[in-house]
């Protein structure tokens, strides 16, 4: 909300100055959220008053003008606006003035000079030349009563400060002038000027029949018939001033009347046309199938859940909202009838934003506004009705159903004390709260408060308790040290951390990207088979309704975002959680009840290997590259691959990942499936891992150099093709080799070429496969026995393990 600090002075003036009142504010808990000048700097422009416009003789738009400033002398002054006329008072900017800076930071300064031959000492302002408005049509005409020669940023009040608050939305009391300054004058103790209006005499006896339907919907609904209003009276400058200087456009009198109350006591209040109403008004909910003609040129669909005023024949107003254009006022309205209704909060919240528009009525309804205030802010109307546009008023219809419950509140000193942090008596939390002229009864270190109507947000101990520290003022809390001990959280060094794992990730050619936990129910049926996914029940977009079981969708929407920006290599992988149900989680201050939530990493690698090199030709990723990575980010630990199917992934290039002999993740190509759908020139490969055991780590333990070289022998077997390499190493490694075996590792594979006649020593559906045994014998050379005895108990658990026999 804005408005200027002149407006906030008139109902309360503390003796400090600007930047301090908008600090007490803050302190306060209505933030400041901007405080600039009605007008940026300019300097020697004063009032003049034009005695003489000729025409230029050498231009037909130009005039020459001779200008009384109070000087002794007029001023000849060249000047091209079009209202430019003998008897006006405007601002003239004078020699060696400067004005506010155009497009560039450098102000314009005015200087003698000549224009088509005509001498000009000095130059007549727009408002927009004076960054006072956008309107350049002409001169910026002022009263005839603006004293001869007065600086105009003095008479105009330019000076003037604009506030701007963010408020929240618990503070609606404070949406208004009144409202700030009511909370000003608690905070600084300066004396708050209360102008209740004065009662308008009916001088007719005219009264609209008025039914409320709904008092969920309206709890007090007043009126009031005026007639005879002049609405081509002009709207008071003062008036019009103030209304710019909240950001509100003077449309005519009346409507400007109306918003002026608003931000003046922050009752929201609306003016029909009473001769376009039919019969009487009725409050009531709208019907399915009714339309309503908004006063912003809108038309919008009723039903049952949106508030409406209505007159015999149709809709006329959008309750709390906004009124409709068939009763709106207009230059040939007469006759008004003036409503002021309290609107249940709960009966208008939303209701703006589910017809994408948002009016300053709706924004204060919806968070509360004073129901004892309507009969008030009717004769506040009427009262510059009268002022300004004449006319006779009847008397005010007021109809109370159904207002907020005023319940007490209590507050425990000792509590307050506690919570605030600072050692508090009863004398000064009770001095707070009647600073706040809150009704207050006090008991033994308790006090009870029955809330104002104005104040909707005090509903329990720990709001009153706020209210107590505000006005304490929050500066003036003692700074206490935290009295826990704080101890770093260090992890075993057994297993690493996050940030490691990223690291190490990213030192493999991958960048990290970070992505939205909730994602399209589509993945998670299609990647990962999930059909009963877990939903939002508020999603912030409907693509995006459920939450993740796997990180590979959003891996592949981060590919298809690079590829469509016409990316020709990607790598990237995230290190997120996933959200799987599971009923034996149980709700902690970490989990919740029936939701396991693992953290994962997951990466994905697109285009070529390696970067574009002179010396090689590019060579696309496959799925071995990324297994490579998978092996080398778990590394020193060995993992096992063996093939398994993955709704993601190919049904022949993918593979289940084994840490000892525990499944942790899978690696593969997507399926040609998804590569199409998601329209991918070629398939990504992908993987994803649990996360902690990544992290997990075994600790280095120190081991003697052997002191004498290693012994390798080479063998090759032949086995079945259904044999995998896993298989024969695990037959490897099974044997019983008293520890002289530290490595082994296959280096050839043959088959048969398809065609070619088949050896002796393969059947068809074998292959060989050769390999290098690494021995050593730790502290003695190993004899030819003790190696011819190890090779040969290879030999043996590779034959009664995966049925091989060595090659002859």
């Amino acid at each position: 909300m804005q408005f200027p600090e002149s407006w906030l002075r008139a109902f309360c003036n503390p003796p400090i100055g600007s930047a301090e009142l908008a600090e007490t504010l803050t302190m306060g808990g209505l933030e400041v959220e901007e405080r600039r000048p009605v007008a940026p700097p300019f300097s020697k422009i004063v009032v003049g008053e034009i005695k003489e416009a000729v025409q230029h003789p050498n231009a037909d738009r130009l005039r020459v003008c001779q200008v009384d400033v109070g000087q002794p002398q007029l001023l000849n002054i060249v000047c091209g606006a079009p209202n430019a006329r003998v008897g006006i008072k405007v601002p003239c900017a004078l020699v060696g003035a400067e004005l506010p800076p155009g497009d560039g930071d450098q102000p314009f300064r005015i200087k003698l000079g000549k224009l088509r031959g005509v001498e000009s000492q000095g130059m007549l302002c727009s408002a927009r030349e004076l960054q006072l408005s956008e309107d350049h049509g002409g001169l910026l005409e002022l009263a005839e009563d603006a004293p001869l020669g007065q600086d105009i940023r003095e008479y105009l009040g330019l000076d003037d400060m604009l506030l701007t608050l963010k408020l929240t939305p618990n503070l609606a009391h404070g949406l208004s002038v009144y409202g700030v300054a009511r909370e000003l004058s608690a905070l600084t103790g300066a004396p708050l000027t209360v102008t209740e209006p004065a009662a308008v005499v009916p001088r007719i006896d005219d009264r609209l029949p008025v039914r409320v339907e709904a008092p969920e919907l309206c709890g007090r609904f007043s009126g009031r018939i005026v007639r005879g209003v002049n609405t081509g009276a002009t709207t008071p400058a003062w008036m019009v001033e103030r209304l710019a200087r909240c950001g509100q456009r003077s449309v005519s009198p009346l409507v400007d009347i109306s918003n002026y109350v608003m931000f003046e006591a922050g009752q929201p209040s609306h003016m029909f046309d009473l001769d376009k109403i039919h019969g009487g008004l009725v409050v009531r909910w709208g019907r399915e199938g009714e339309q309503l003609k908004l006063l912003n040129g809108n038309t919008v669909a009723l039903d049952a859940k949106v508030g409406v005023i209505s007159d015999a024949q149709t809709v006329e107003s959008l309750a709390g909202i906004m009124g409709g254009d068939a009763t709106a006022v207009s230059d040939d309205t007469r006759n008004i009838y003036i409503e002021a209704a309290f609107w249940w909060p709960e009966a208008i919240q939303g209701r703006s934003r589910r017809f994408n528009f948002s009016t300053d009525a709706g924004h204060r309804y919806e968070r509360g506004v004073d129901p004892s205030r309507t009969v008030q802010t009717i004769e506040r109307i009427t009262q510059l009705v009268l002022e300004i546009c004449g006319g006779e008023a009847g008397p005010i219809d007021d109809q109370t159903l159904q207002l907020p419950a005023q319940k007490p509140v209590q507050l425990r000193v000792a509590r307050a004390a506690r919570v605030i942090g600072m050692p508090l008596t009863q004398a000064d939390c009770a001095a707070a709260l009647r600073r706040l002229a809150f009704p207050l009864e006090e008991g033994e270190g308790v006090l009870t408060v029955t809330p104002p109507p104005h104040r909707f947000d005090l509903l329990i101990e720990e709001d009153l308790i706020e209210e107590v520290a505000r006005l304490i003022g929050y500066e003036s809390l003692p700074t206490t040290p935290p009295l826990a001990p704080i101890t770093a959280r260090v992890l075993p060094e057994s297993r690493s951390s996050r940030f490691a794992v990223r690291r190490r990730v990213a030192a493999l050619g991958y960048q990290e990207t970070i992505n939205f936990s909730f994602v399209q129910s589509a993945w998670e049926r299609d990647l990962h088979g999930n059909a009963n996914p877990i939903t939002l029940l508020n999603p912030i977009a409907s693509p995006m309704s459920v939450m993740r079981s796997s990180l590979i969708g959003s891996l592949l929407q981060v590919l298809k975002f690079n590829l469509d920006r016409r990316a020709s290599r990607v790598r990237v992988f995230e290190l997120g959680r996933v959200f799987l149900r599971d009923a034996t989680v149980a709700t902690t201050d970490a989990t919740v009840q029936g939701i396991h939530q693992p953290m994962r990493v997951a990466g994905l690698a697109f285009g070529d290997a390696e970067s574009m090199d002179w010396s090689r030709k590019g060579q696309r990723v496959d799925f071995y590259d990324v297994k490579g990575d998978v092996e080398a980010l778990l590394a020193p630990r060995r993992v096992v691959f063996e093939a398994a199917e993955h709704p993601a992934l190919h049904p022949g290039r993918a593979a289940r990942v084994l840490l000892d002999g525990r499944a942790i993740g899978v690696v593969g190509e997507l399926h040609p499936r998804w590569r199409q759908s998601w329209e991918l020139p070629h398939a990504p490969v992908l993987f994803e891992l649990e996360l902690d055991a990544v992290q997990a780590q075994a600790v280095p333990v120190a081991q003697p150099v052997p002191r004498f070289q290693d012994v390798e022998r080479d063998i090759a077997v032949v086995v079945k093709e259904s044999v995998t390499h896993a298989a024969l190493m695990a037959a490897i490694q099974s044997a019983a080799t008293a520890g002289v075996l530290r490595h082994a590792e296959l280096f050839d594979v043959y088959r048969a070429k398809p065609g070619a006649a088949v050896p002796a020593s393969l059947a068809t559906d074998e292959k060989s496969l050769a390999v290098r045994l690494v021995l050593n014998g730790g502290d003695a050379t190993l004899a030819e026995e003790q190696i011819e005895s190890c090779v040969q108990r290879v030999l043996a658990s590779l034959g009664e393990r995966v049925g091989a026999r060595l090659r002859t």
